[in-house]
């Protein structure tokens, strides 16, 4: 078998990587809750760190879809507005505090029509496969602009993607159940069986680890996500890509 191949492969170093599509469109979700959790109590108090509809519906927003560019593409440090002081004026220059929200993301591969949802039941058959996803977050600038309509510069400048699309057929062995969710959703995001997926995940700065956690952490799963989505009548087209957001665990190794 080796031989009938070696003519088909390549080296690696001789391999420029490319986008394994390129997205029409792009939400990003906030579905874990141990991260929604982390950042409610780093911008409010721990007594609200959750808003009162997170436990309800998959919270998410429309993304910047022309500054996806694949893994390994050089990224310059944006320039934005930030407060560096409550009550002070903002003062303009590079962020600070610029990190990456360690993500996964599902892209579509079958659409729907205008003015038809896609029910929970059939999300799966809409769902191509999973992509790394990495996004960039300058978090000063992200503060101070968030309220009252979400993240904009912070963080519309750069996301990045694996190179490989995974199917989501080649990831069925690593089904798992997704965490108990209480309240029970709304019976357009009621599921049942195993929706989640078992795939490690590991943050390394400067090849050293600082953060490992798992996407079967994530309290919405993405066919919960893609009901949501669609539940108005949106319209989903082929290679939509939809984030997970930063996926955190429930330990602080996993933040």
């Amino acid at each position: 078998i080796r031989d009938s191949i070696q003519n088909h492969l390549y080296p690696l170093e001789n391999v420029q990587l490319h986008l394994p599509v390129k997205a029409g469109d792009y939400t990003d979700f906030y579905s874990s809750r141990e991260h929604a959790t982390n950042v409610g109590i780093m911008f409010r108090d721990p007594a609200n760190a959750l808003l009162p509809n997170w436990l309800h519906l998959p919270v998410g927003y429309h993304g910047r879809a022309s500054s996806i560019v694949v893994s390994g593409t050089d990224i310059k440090r944006p320039h934005g507005q930030m407060q560096l002081k409550e009550g002070e004026a903002p003062i303009f220059g590079l962020t600070k505090q610029l990190d990456i929200e360690l993500e996964m993301a599902f892209v579509i591969g079958k659409e729907n029509k205008l003015g038809h949802p896609i029910p929970i039941e059939n999300a799966e058959d809409h769902i191509q496969g999973l992509l790394i996803f990495n996004d960039w977050s300058a978090r000063d600038i992200q503060k101070w602009e968030y309220v009252p309509l979400g993240p904009f510069l912070g963080n519309n400048f750069c996301s990045t993607i694996s190179p490989w699309l995974i199917d989501l057929d080649a990831l069925e062995p690593f089904s798992v159940e997704n965490p108990i969710q209480d309240p029970q959703p709304l019976d357009y995001l009621h599921q049942t069986g195993k929706n989640n997926y078992n795939i490690e995940l590991e943050v390394l700065l400067n090849g050293h680890p600082i953060s490992h956690s798992n996407t079967k952490y994530l309290y919405w799963s993405m066919f919960q996500q893609l009901a949501h989505h669609t539940v108005n009548g949106c319209n989903m087209r082929i290679g939509d890509i939809c984030a997970s957001g930063t996926i955190s665990g429930p330990t602080p190794n996993s933040y």
